[in-house]
């Protein structure tokens, strides 16, 4: 057998052996999982400010946009082709996270807005059209850890179906916490002071849920991502050897909870992970990344969870690129 295997190679030549190998490699290359939707927005130059979050209404294909700047509106929307349709910028300082809720009846749109003016140190509600509904925290004034409702630069908000809400507070603030709160605003849980110690935080900085009832954290200065259950907050595990280069900045799970999306904003990079099952959390693994242009700054992603479309908000190119994912 190995004469025969001998003989093909040489028969083969050098540059088809080569070819031979890369071909059978366990190390080769990673097939490409994304593409950039180059038509995606229709019209690019209606983002006029620096672009921080996005959120991804799927149910109604629309998709909100959060941006910074002068005598810019703070908040635009397009729909899933791309089109603009309108903004609005009441009430809005400086927004960081986006998070669209959708219910039987109705949609709305909440944000996390790290202002220190009038408006900032809270988390708001708001309707589709940009009317203000709730607001969390008291605007202006930055809290401390000793009062669960009262913020200090909030950095991101998700929300369950059920409407239950979790806050990760602490965008370069006071406060290093996670925080679960009711559908009617009431304390459930909460977790987290400055520190590098388990659970503990330095930056948590995005928040999302998976499909088995885990809070998972981007705990940005501590290079890690933390994860948390989601009825008792108790804390379940951490991952940090995939985040030696640059720390997490946002987490956002596939539309199948496969994967794991970070965004690490120093290396303009976009980190897919394997979204471990039911059990223990493990190591992490790195099956794929995208490599975005020098510059690009990826805060705060996205996942439209109806096609899978990654939305990813860069403070650097002061844009929204959209990638699709390759079936």
């Amino acid at each position: 057998m190995a004469g025969r295997v001998l003989a093909l190679l040489a028969l083969l030549g050098a540059s088809q052996v080569l070819k031979a190998y890369d071909y059978f490699s366990p190390w080769r290359e990673q097939q490409q999982m994304y593409k950039l939707d180059i038509g995606w927005p229709k019209t690019p130059e209606d983002f006029t400010g620096q672009t921080f979050c996005v959120a991804v209404d799927s149910l109604h294909g629309l998709v909100y946009v959060g941006q910074r700047g002068d005598n810019v509106p703070k908040v635009l929307v397009f729909s899933e082709e791309g089109y603009f349709l309108y903004s609005w910028n009441d009430t809005v300082e400086m927004p960081h996270g986006i998070f669209v809720w959708n219910t039987a009846t109705d949609s709305s749109v909440w944000i996390t807005d790290v202002g220190t003016g009038k408006y900032g140190h809270t988390v708001k509600q708001y309707s589709p059209l940009g009317k203000l509904m709730q607001v969390l925290g008291t605007p202006g004034n930055a809290g401390s850890s000793l009062i669960p409702l009262q913020f200090d630069q909030p950095a991101e908000i998700f929300v369950e179906e059920n409407g239950d809400i979790y806050v990760v507070d602490g965008d370069g603030g006071m406060n290093n916490r996670l925080i679960k709160l009711s559908n009617d605003y009431k304390e459930i849980w909460l977790t987290g002071i400055n520190g590098t110690g388990i659970g503990q935080f330095k930056i948590p900085h995005s928040v999302t849920l998976d499909a088995f009832g885990r809070v998972w954290v981007a705990d940005r200065d501590n290079k890690r991502i933390q994860v948390f259950d989601k009825v008792t907050g108790e804390w379940l595990g951490s991952w940090s050897s995939c985040f030696s280069e640059d720390g997490p900045y946002s987490v956002r799970f596939t539309a199948d909870y496969k994967y794991l999306i970070v965004a690490q904003l120093n290396i303009n990079r976009l980190a897919i992970l394997v979204a471990p099952p039911v059990g223990a959390i493990g190591d992490c693994v790195m099956v794929h990344t995208v490599q975005l242009a020098d510059e690009t700054k990826p805060h705060l992603v996205d996942v439209d969870m109806k096609s899978g479309a990654i939305y990813v908000a860069e403070i650097g190119a002061q844009q929204v690129q959209k990638f699709v994912p390759l079936r």
